[in-house]
């Protein structure tokens, strides 16, 4: 049995104030339907609307959400909730039967969530996402109207972090039926969260209102939070500057983080956060980067520590692998290159591209897809100038946040720029996405059995060091064969009024705004 410790809000919420909050969100959602978003710009607004069975807490902790608690049988596949009286902002009740439509939902192919296998575990899932079978088959089952139960093909570690995702949280059946596609529009949008969606002007501002059928509404200060769709991390800087806004989430250009670190010390928010920047190699048949000694030689000539100590210097880690070093029970490995001289990667990257057949004489031509931000655009400026001796001409291809993100999951790129954030704290979140029907995977065309069997096994193994051993093994595989080029384990960078209360800095960077308080 497993039973998270409540929140002892109604003392801090005693004595708050109601205030809103304008944020600038970093990028335009493309849905706010929580199965269908991809980026964190989305899943902070969905957040705020949708509440899970289990949810987070202020410092990104676990905690019981719609349902009060939760037992685990003793051999660990099967996870029985109970779910709180609580109501959706229409007053229609919020019942068991809401949230087993809801994980049917997330893993129909149509809707082509992001994170799919990250339900698989759930008895009959993959068959369903794949076409293989019917919703209605997956192993969940509803006894009452307060009780879902969830059985596993498998004990899970990180499963309950995986339920904690708005996209697992329960849904309004009946407002999707009635509303269809437009179920996510204002007037049309039934949510169970702290908050209600009362306005959308498409790239202008989204507006959240509390919402008072909330099961904890007595609890929430904030009445109103207005996000911005602001892509420019200089513009988000200095509106911030002049209190327009009073959170902003789309960084700090590196070129003014000494500023701000001067001037905005008591707004500047740095901590950790379990990110990986890299870039995404198209690697289908007949792409340039189908060979493998192409990648090995655009991964041996980058230098990472001038990214990171030189053009941005916020205290970001080069890395050779791609799980975060701070992630929870992160594996082992690295590229072979890592501790390598510069002058002999670079001697041995000129041989596999002449093996390859490219060279100053034959130049290899390849685009570079990243999305708007200034920094995205310093760095890919200098990865293709230390591409360049290799005899790699690069064409770089800007575009918003939303249309870079679609341009990858169609797979139409040769390299992409990519800030994989994770959704759960666990090495699971980043290895599985290369696995079979991952999301990077899919986007990027990636198959190997081998790795897929690794990760797979590593998903059922409960001892830990046996399962951080065969994660490494998983992640040393892709690594060896290049199938991405890390750059660097993320920082978070974050602008926060020293007049709100309720905002913490943790490695999920997950803050939700129902715990947000204004000081006196």
């Amino acid at each position: 049995m497993a039973a998270l410790g409540g929140l002892a809000l109604g003392a801090l919420a005693s004595s708050a104030q109601a205030f809103s909050v304008n944020i600038a969100n970093g990028a335009e959602p493309g849905t706010l339907d929580p199965q269908k978003t991809s980026g964190n710009w989305e899943t902070r607004i969905t957040r705020a609307l949708f509440e899970g069975l289990v949810t987070y807490a202020a410092d990104g902790s676990l905690v019981p959400g719609l349902a009060e608690r939760w037992e685990i049988s003793a051999d660990g596949k099967t996870y029985t909730f109970h779910l709180r009286d609580a109501e959706w902002s229409d007053g229609e009740p919020i019942t068991a039967e809401d949230a087993a439509f809801a994980l049917r939902r997330v893993l129909e192919p149509a809707v082509a969530n992001h994170n799919a296998n990250l339900y698989y575990p759930i008895v009959g899932a993959r068959a369903i996402n794949v076409g293989e079978a019917a919703p209605a088959s997956l192993g969940v089952e509803t006894p009452d109207a307060h009780t879902l139960k969830i059985h596993l093909t498998q004990p899970t570690a990180w499963f309950l972090q995986a339920l904690a995702m708005t996209e697992a949280a329960p849904l309004p059946a009946h407002a999707i039926e009635a509303a269809g596609e437009h179920w996510v529009e204002p007037g049309k949008t039934v949510s169970s969260g702290a908050f209600t969606l009362s306005e959308w002007q498409p790239q202008a501002r989204i507006v959240i209102a509390k919402n008072p059928h909330f099961h904890a509404a007595q609890d929430v200060a904030l009445d109103q939070a207005t996000f911005y769709p602001i892509d420019d991390a200089g513009s988000a800087l200095n509106r911030f500057r002049t209190g327009e806004m009073d959170i902003a989430y789309s960084s700090v250009p590196s070129s003014r983080f000494v500023w701000a670190k001067q001037n905005l010390a008591d707004a500047l928010r740095v901590g950790p956060l379990t990110a990986e920047y890299f870039y995404m190699f198209n690697l289908r048949d007949g792409q340039p980067l189908a060979d493998r000694r192409v990648r090995e030689a655009l991964n041996l000539a980058v230098r990472r520590e001038v990214i990171t100590g030189q053009i941005l210097g916020q205290g970001q880690t080069p890395s050779t692998w791609f799980v975060p070093r701070g992630t929870a029970n992160a594996p082992g490995g690295q590229m072979a290159f890592a501790d390598m001289p510069m002058e002999a990667r670079l001697t041995r990257a000129r041989q596999l591209m002449k093996a390859a057949g490219y060279g100053p004489e034959h130049p290899l031509r390849l685009t570079l897809n990243y999305n708007t931000l200034e920094d995205h655009k310093k760095i890919a400026v200098a990865v293709a100038a230390m591409w360049k001796p290799l005899g790699v001409e690069v064409a770089l291809v800007n575009s918003e946040a939303a249309v870079h993100y679609a341009t990858i999951r169609q797979g139409k790129f040769e390299v992409a720029r990519y800030g994989m954030v994770a959704t759960i704290n666990d090495p699971f979140d980043f290895l599985g996405s290369y696995a079979d029907d991952g999301s990077a995977s899919r986007a990027s065309g990636y198959h190997d059995a081998e790795y897929d069997a690794l990760v797979a096994r590593s998903t059922g193994e409960l001892d830990p060091a046996t399962r951080q051993r065969t994660l490494t093994q998983a992640q040393q595989r892709l690594l060896d064969d290049y199938a991405l080029l890390p750059l660097y384990d993320y920082v978070s960078v974050h602008l926060v009024s020293p007049r709100l209360d309720g905002w913490q800095s943790n490695p999920m960077d997950v803050h939700p705004l129902r715990y947000l308080e204004e000081r006196d």
